[in-house]
């Protein structure tokens, strides 16, 4: 990032308004608001009590996508499964504001930690404050197999766990890297055959860090995902995307394991770094209709149906075509108001449908909004939990 508008300053808050109530007002011009909305101060369907061994999800997007290929009226044909499908049954929240470092990783080990981290993005770092895994295995004294990540392979094999003291080694949660276990599923001469599900960094791909401790092992395919290297390479074969490798690893998790604690980030969209506007077109479409799939996923699995949160959220946005100092679409370099505003769309038992809050919120509140759901504290994180889904 070569340069930003500091996000407390009241010229930067102004235009991240002016991004949420743009969102508000398409969504609402379209219809897919109820009539109440967006609904001040409202409290959540308490009445809807919350099972015992609730489980959440939370599904983020690598590298975010602009209104401009969503939101807007222009965009809205990319995301039909978001707009029609998810939205209608979301409490929807248009300003979410990420102050952090506008780099993958490290943005999402800030939505991990709730705490905005500091490390450089292509280093094979662990975050520094304690992670949302940490949190809830160490308070409710959950088992390793009860939380798990899987993620893209450009350094996200340090996220599972922090280095906090008193957190940290074996309090973390399991991490897959689908790319690196495809890899490592096939001989070096068929990798030509999977290119374009291995394609590991498209920011900075002479940066990225040799993966090393933490990911998982070739040997725990058969054991953990009750999968043969022949069945997961063959399916891989039948698939386009990285990102659709990834939902296929996660639903064998909820199948096999059932996580209550299960983190997945999608990153195709990434491929915008490349300078491929019709690639990057193409990522967005393909998360809308995986956050679908990953939906239809939880109410059709016994152990998820009816007691799941699903949280959705880019990590950050991207660089306005107006401004001199970006690249538009294709980086996230400027910190201004577009690339640092972002929305989240939070779904399950006891959410509010077809609301929408507008008030600012940090992408730092994540982590502790999943710990009032799930019943357990957050302390190190910075943000607060949002009274709206708890």
């Amino acid at each position: 990032m070569n340069r930003m508008e500091h996000p407390d300053s009241a010229s930067f808050r102004a235009s991240a308004q002016r991004v949420a109530l743009n969102r508000r007002d398409f969504l609402r011009t379209a219809g897919l608001l109820g009539a109440g909305a967006p609904l001040l101060g409202f409290q959540p369907l308490r009445a809807a009590v919350r099972s015992r061994g609730h489980k959440v999800v939370v599904v983020t997007f690598g590298g975010g996508a602009r209104d401009e290929e969503t939101f807007a009226p222009d965009g809205q044909e990319n995301i039909p499964h978001l707009i029609d499908t998810l939205l209608p049954q979301a409490t929807f929240y248009s300003q979410v504001v990420n102050r952090g470092i506008l780099g993958h990783y490290v943005a999402t080990a800030s939505l991990a930690t709730g705490a905005y981290e500091t490390f450089d993005n292509f280093a094979a770092t662990p975050p520094a404050n304690p992670t949302v895994f940490e949190y809830y295995r160490k308070a409710l004294h959950r088992p390793a197999a009860d939380a798990w990540v899987v993620a893209p392979s450009n350094g996200f094999n340090r996220i599972g766990e922090s280095d906090a003291r008193g957190f940290g080694a074996g309090l973390g949660a399991g991490v897959i890297l689908p790319k690196h276990l495809l890899a490592a599923a096939m001989p070096q001469h068929q990798h030509s055959a999977f290119t374009h599900l291995l394609r590991d960094n498209y920011e900075d791909p002479y940066s990225a860090p040799e993966l090393k401790g933490g990911e998982f092992e070739l040997s725990q395919l058969d054991s953990i995902l009750k999968l043969s290297v022949s069945e997961f390479t063959q399916h891989a074969l039948s698939l386009s995307s990285a990102d659709e490798l990834s939902v296929f690893i996660a639903h064998q998790l909820m199948r096999q394991l059932a996580p209550s604690l299960l983190w997945i980030t999608l990153h195709d969209m990434d491929v915008a770094h490349s300078g491929a506007y019709s690639l990057y077109v193409d990522g967005i479409r393909r998360s809308d209709r995986l956050c679908a799939e990953i939906w239809q996923m939880i109410q059709a699995e016994p152990e998820y149906a009816g007691r799941t949160t699903m949280l959705v959220l880019p990590d950050f946005g991207r660089d306005s075509d107006f401004d001199a100092g970006g690249n538009g679409f294709q980086h996230h370099r400027t910190g201004d108001a577009l690339s640092r505003t972002t929305w989240m769309m939070t779904l399950g038992p006891g959410v509010r449908q077809g609301a929408m809050i507008d008030r600012p919120v940090q992408s730092t509140d994540l982590v502790p909004t999943i710990g009032a759901l799930m019943g357990f504290d957050t302390p190190r994180a910075q943000g607060r939990a949002l009274t709206e889904v708890v």
